[in-house]
């Protein structure tokens, strides 16, 4: 028997879901099927039991955008995965389990010993950090790179992907206890989201161009970020937090002419070719493995414990990514 998380009807996902068992089948033909050890508790996850996703569930399912595991079984087809290998499952959802069959291009092969809690982080918030950085503007070495949300999972890749690139970045959070955290993680300047936060960044920034800047807020603290941006820039817009539209005062699309894009990683995962995919996903796992790509751990939760981990997922003052362990 396997133990698995499912909903049977979307609402507060404390309330909805449900530890059920099911009896295993062996994989068939290009089937693989992996015994998943951990996956984290995205928003994403929790808007999707909640109905509030981009992408709209259909009960009953199992949730979980994200994970790693091993693979433990193939069919008599599979030639690209066998017994032992660690995987990350592609599918955008399901993860929430602790055993996952599918055909095996739904699964990306990692490195044997990448730690698998860090791996089970690597699908969304890494990779999207990476589209940000190189699928919109080609940034030369020492460019400045301006985000909001910094603190967020995605805001933390950003800061250790740049500085790996050697790209700098200013910043913008809510609480000014971050400030020093993230500046140790490679930040080169975290000011606060609001008007002093702004006027400082622009005596930080001087003169230097700044041609790209990524939105997970809205609002206000989209204004700041285009403000901030130089004439011809850039902002990518992956997040909407504050649950606030985004406004756009005329002056930045007529004096600044600003290029506005939207960002939605499980779009591109979808139309990602295998080669597109390994060359995103090996540069970070390399990072991974050197601890230069490191995401910040709250609890690790047991499966049967499934509830304590999403009331503490749906907290706000966290020190990382709660991680459910399916073992």
């Amino acid at each position: 028997m396997s133990s698995f998380l499912q909903f049977d009807q979307t609402g507060n996902p404390a309330e909805v879901l449900q530890l059920r068992e099911r009896t295993l089948t062996p994989p068939e033909g290009h089937e693989v099927r992996v015994r998943m050890r951990y996956a984290p508790v995205n928003p994403a996850d929790l808007n999707f039991i909640e109905g509030t996703y981009g992408r709209a569930a259909h009960p009953p399912c199992i949730p979980g955008h994200e994970g790693c595991g091993e693979v433990e079984e193939v069919g008599s087809a599979v030639t690209s995965l066998e017994k032992g290998d660690v995987v990350a499952p592609l599918l955008g959802t399901g993860c929430w389990t602790q055993h996952l069959t599918a055909p095996e291009h739904h699964f990306a092969k990692l490195p044997p010993q990448i730690d698998p809690v860090q791996a089970s982080m690597l699908r969304i918030n890494p990779v999207t950090a990476w589209a940000l950085l190189k699928h919109y503007v080609s940034l030369d070495e020492g460019a400045w790179v301006v985000q909001n949300a910094a603190n967020s999972g995605v805001g933390r890749a950003v800061i250790q992907i740049a500085h790996h690139f050697g790209l700098r970045t200013l910043n913008f959070v809510r609480r000014p206890e971050l400030i020093d955290e993230l500046k140790a993680l490679g930040a080169d300047a975290v000011v606060l989201d609001n008007d002093e936060g702004v006027a400082e960044a622009k005596k930080i920034l001087g003169n230097e161009p700044v041609r790209l800047a990524a939105n997970a807020v809205g609002g206000d603290s989209a204004i700041h970020l285009m403000d901030a941006l130089s004439s011809e820039g850039v902002m990518v817009t992956y997040g909407a937090m504050s649950r606030r539209s985004l406004k756009v005062p005329n002056k930045f699309l007529i004096f600044k002419n600003l290029q506005l894009h939207g960002l939605w990683i499980t779009k591109w995962f979808e139309k990602a070719s295998t080669p597109e995919l390994r060359e995103v996903l090996d540069p970070l796992t390399a990072l991974i493995e050197k601890g230069e790509l490191v995401t910040a751990i709250d609890q690790i939760v047991p499966l049967a414990d499934f509830k304590q981990a999403i009331l503490r997922a749906q907290q706000g003052s966290r020190h990382g990514k709660v991680i459910l362990d399916l073992a």
